[in-house]
């Protein structure tokens, strides 16, 4: 105990030289609840500290000595040590020690080599370990209709389950979705795509997915729904699917293809296509010219503990490999501040019903999710991801099938009202 009391004293002193920070670090001495007389230190000159670190095992050191956002993620992660505190200040904290190691250690991005395979059966195995956590537990947190993917907040002050819905009915206008075409929705969730898609634009669906958890509850949806005969939920790969479709929509799935695989996706959206069918991806990106990982290792945090196999590109090459794919990008939109408040929506759900959460899962699993919504929240909003949306169709078409301009994105289109 003594030489770790005195590795976090020198910790301290070193750490105390370069920020003034309203945190405080805390020896667990003993098993059971924490002595009052138990070692503290303070990073900051401060009345009360706005996050306290708690350090249960000696194995935290190393994490304390050299800060990464993975390797603090890591440490909370596994229960070698605590954190208490409003999560967004524990971000702050995080990343201000992040930050502050990198610069001593002279850089702060670090790209890792992809060696994944994304063969049918990983994929299906990494889509099922951050889905198939429990339709319970993400139920708690996100809206009723389950939508796990950013919002569209038309106005910025919409409840979350409004915006949801204005970003189902924003990509189904974009795309001009009409009575009686058949739509696939690659990546389908829970369902609330293709029910409002069948429901208001009058379309014949077929939404897939890998996710057991998905899958059953999807269907359930749409039997209750009486939606049987037009919405059609598979659990299946998008490599295994048969057209041909008028309309594509990829939601938030596209980040499991894999960087050396998103030609050959697009390839086979575009032979999924009638000749004249439009797509529409939404997806996350990389903010890294190059398609790196978020900096101070967040990215390695995700990669290991939330979203196996999970690559993004940047938004370069996603229009360039569509290109590759044979099709011809139409209109591109961000939507960055809109997760940044779709995520922090979540997070606060997720905090205010942190004791009943807990309760659901094992504690390892609950922190992870606390970590990776708090955390993307605050990537978002400060550049390190981005989320954009992509329209596009057959390469190779005629410019007079095309639009004069993007009114009838906003003006509504055939089944909206």
């Amino acid at each position: 105990m003594l030489s770790i009391d005195k590795a976090l004293e020198s910790w301290v002193a070193r750490w105390r030289q370069r920020v003034n920070l309203p945190l405080q670090v805390r020896w667990h001495t003993v098993p059971g609840e924490i002595p009052p007389t138990a070692p503290a230190w303070h990073l900051g000159a401060f009345d009360v500290p706005a996050v306290t670190v708690t350090v249960r095992d000696g194995a935290a050191l190393p994490a304390l000595l050299s800060p990464t956002l993975d390797s603090l993620g890591e440490a909370y992660v596994e229960g070698l040590i605590d954190v208490d505190g409003r999560i967004q200040d524990i971000l702050a904290m995080a990343h201000t020690l992040a930050e502050s190691g990198a610069a001593e250690q002279g850089g702060a991005w670090s790209r890792m080599i992809k060696t994944f395979t994304h063969s049918r059966k990983s994929d299906q195995a990494a889509i099922q370990y951050h889905y198939d956590v429990s339709n319970a537990f993400y139920g708690e947190w996100l809206d009723p209709d389950m939508v796990y993917s950013c919002a569209y907040f038309e106005e910025g002050d919409e409840p979350l389950a409004e915006a949801q819905v204005k970003k189902i009915d924003h990509i189904l206008t974009k795309i001009r979705l009409q009575p009686g075409q058949r739509l696939l929705d690659i990546g389908c969730g829970w369902g609330a795509l293709v029910m409002r898609a069948a429901q208001r634009f009058g379309a014949r669906c077929v939404g897939i997915t890998l996710s057991q958890n998905q899958y059953e509850l999807a269907s359930e949806r749409v039997r209750a729904a009486g939606l049987q005969d037009r919405v059609d939920i598979r659990l299946q790969d998008y490599r295994d699917v048969t057209g041909p479709f008028d309309r594509i929509t990829s939601v938030g799935m596209f980040e499991h293809v894999g960087l050396k695989h998103l030609s050959d996706y697009f390839r086979i959206i575009h032979d999924l296509l009638t000749p004249d069918g439009w797509c529409l991806n939404h997806g996350i990106t990389s903010t890294d010219a190059h398609d790196g990982e978020t900096s101070h290792g967040g990215g390695r945090f995700i990669d290991k503990y939330v979203f196996p196999q999970g690559e993004l590109p940047h938004i370069g090459t996603v229009l360039r490999t569509m290109q590759e794919g044979g099709l011809e990008a139409i209109d591109v939109e961000s939507l960055r501040r809109h997760y940044a408040r779709t995520l922090a929506c979540w997070s606060e759900s997720f905090e205010a019903k942190a004791d009943r959460l807990r309760q659901m899962v094992p504690e390892k699993t609950w922190r992870i999710w606390r970590v990776y919504l708090a955390g993307c929240a605050w990537a978002f909003e400060h550049d390190q991801i981005s989320l954009f949306q992509v329209l596009c169709r057959r390469a190779g078409r005629s410019a007079q099938e095309l639009p004069w301009s993007r009114r009838w994105m906003y003006a509504g289109a055939s089944g909206n009202g």
